[in-house]
């Protein structure tokens, strides 16, 4: 492990854990790659000596934060009228969690995307006042339209892109499909956005598609989630721009350099969410590419690597990836910085125990990432009438989350599936299934519980 630290940002470490060894004629390496973060977001940095304290004080490195909030106004969201009322209450909590400083908007979405606060293509400086207006502006607020998410998104980007801070987030609420702009529209303007800001992504009701609001906080680098009932949005909001406010940095991405005749299989967060992030690498010099991580508070989250290496003989060594975590170049041309780094080995033994022995921290995100897996195809295969494969896919799920003491999704698990033994999976399909169970099941399958240390 490596460990670099620098006053204008938190410390970053990373740890690599890997059974190193491989047999004669091994050729795959995998690799849990935990990164944590300390010293900033919600606990504040603490300065190396002789350094100015705080983020903002270093140079193209600003602390500042600007979120805009985009709001569902479509006419759906006037069934029932108390959905509109704690969708407006909802988002003036999380204006009264903003940190003074912070720059902001309201959007309200349908099948356009208007900025209600402060207007004309402007960002508002969160203080007493410019909250006091906020919240009247979305007391005015009324349901109407239809729903173009594509459009509140491209409208967040420029109002976020006109802000001259480090963290750039949004916000957004719907409670319905993406029924007014074609699925290629919101595509297009998630590929547009990607990597320019972050965004949570809400769902309240279940009159909404899961995999619209998953996708849109996949693509962003955000979190999804379920609010089935409105009364609790308030709550979830809160949270959210809480979180929001605990980032205190933007943009660091996961280098992954392999040597000559190394190829890249997959790389994976996999903590707290399951995320794949092979496709989205930028190439970044040679044999190195970067993967996005979106932006960093205090936390912790763990990164599944895999990749294949060429054949050697029994006792050969060799490196076969390095992972940094850097902090691209700045826009005033402060350049990029190493935040941290760590090695992945590759060993070739003729000793079977050591070669064949599973590290239990990649046993265990393999076994995470298949439950996600199965509980999305299991809940596919009942929708589709497959129930043969749906008992299997969702008897599956249960035993992997037994397995991995993952508790909170073998409880939503058992809200769809009555189980008869989960060490081996065997459960029967329940006859009725309340919609939110299944679309709560289905939101939050990609969570996933840290391994047990």
């Amino acid at each position: 492990m490596a460990n670099f630290s620098k006053s204008n940002v938190p410390q970053f470490s990373v740890e690599v854990y890997q059974n190193a060894y491989l047999p004669e004629g091994g050729r795959e390496v995998n690799a849990i790659v935990t990164v944590t973060s300390t010293g900033g977001g919600t606990t504040g940095g603490v300065p190396l000596p002789g350094t100015a304290p705080g983020v903002a004080d270093a140079p193209g490195r600003s602390a500042g934060a600007a979120v805009v909030l985009m709001v569902d106004c479509s006419g759906s969201m006037d069934y029932p009228p108390t959905k509109m009322r704690n969708a407006r209450d909802a988002t003036a909590a999380a204006i009264e969690t903003l940190r003074d400083g912070t720059q902001f908007a309201v959007v309200a979405g349908t099948h356009v995307a208007k900025d209600v606060y402060p207007g004309n293509g402007r960002l508002a400086t969160a203080d007493a006042q410019t909250k006091a207006q906020a919240k009247e502006a979305l007391r005015r607020l009324s349901a109407g339209g239809g729903t173009a998410i594509g459009t509140w998104l491209r409208l967040a980007d420029r109002l976020l892109g006109a802000a001259e801070v480090d963290i750039r987030h949004g916000i957004v609420l719907t409670d319905g499909r993406n029924e007014h702009e074609a699925p290629e529209d919101l595509r297009a303007a998630l590929e547009s956005c990607a990597g320019r800001f972050t965004c949570d992504a809400r769902g309240v009701g279940t009159d909404w598609e899961v995999k619209e609001v998953t996708g849109i906080a996949s693509a962003l680098l955000g979190t999804a989630d379920i609010v089935a009932d409105p009364a609790g949005l308030a709550a979830d909001f809160t949270r959210m721009m809480e979180n929001a406010m605990g980032k205190e940095v933007a943009d660091v991405a996961l280098r992954l350099w392999t040597p000559v005749g190394v190829e890249i299989l997959f790389v994976k967060q996999v903590a707290p969410t399951v995320a794949d992030l092979t496709g989205r690498r930028t190439e970044a010099g040679p044999r190195a590419g970067d993967y996005p991580t979106g932006s960093w508070g205090d936390e912790s989250r763990d990164y599944h690597v895999c990749v294949r290496v060429p054949q050697a003989g029994i006792g050969q060594e060799m490196l076969a990836a390095r992972v940094s975590l850097i902090l691209p170049p700045a826009s005033d041309g402060t350049p990029a910085q190493t935040l941290s780094q760590g090695l992945v080995r590759a060993v070739w033994t003729d000793d079977m125990v050591a070669s064949t022995s599973i590290n239990p921290q990649v046993a265990h995100y393999t076994g995470q990432a298949e439950l996600a897996q199965v509980i999305q195809q299991g809940l596919e295969a009942r929708k589709s009438g497959d129930f043969d494969g749906a008992t299997a896919k969702l008897g599956r799920a249960v035993q992997l989350a037994s397995a991995s003491g993952n508790a909170d999704t073998a409880k939503l698990l058992s809200k769809v599936v009555d189980v008869v033994d989960a060490a081996t999976g065997t459960v029967r399909l329940k006859a009725r299934v309340a919609e939110a169970d299944e679309m709560t099941l289905e939101t939050r399958s990609t969570k996933t519980v840290r391994v047990k240390k």
